[in-house]
């Protein structure tokens, strides 16, 4: 079993950077693969980034230049650096992770970004 919690969310203006934040528990070790999804009002839950337990990332074509994935693997917290943020990725974020067997979701964090 894996529990995930988010955090870091919040308000910013169009044009500047947020870090949410991912933290871990339990079978930290049997995860395969962790990363971040966003779904915004009305639309459907997209991925953001994702990255393997030996460290390959993959980026939602949109977002690549923007945005950054990483780990700080003792702590088993996931990061999703931001920059230059548009009204458009206002959304929930939601941090997921994968395990041969399952997938965990966290509860999400609302990021908003003003104009």
């Amino acid at each position: 079993q894996v529990q995930l919690g988010e955090s870091g969310g919040g308000l910013v203006q169009a044009g500047g950077p947020l870090r949410p934040s991912c933290v871990a528990f339990g079978s930290i070790s049997s995860i395969v693969l962790r990363g971040w999804y966003r779904q915004a009002p009305g639309k459907q839950r997209e991925l953001v980034a994702t990255v393997t337990s030996i460290g390959r990332t993959n980026y939602a074509d949109s977002m690549k230049s923007r945005f950054t994935i990483f780990r700080d693997n003792a702590k088993g917290n996931l990061y999703l650096q931001m920059n230059g943020l548009k009204p458009e990725d206002t959304a929930v974020y939601y941090c997921y992770a994968n395990t041969w067997r399952s997938a965990y979701w966290g509860q999400g964090t609302q990021v908003t970004v003003s104009s």
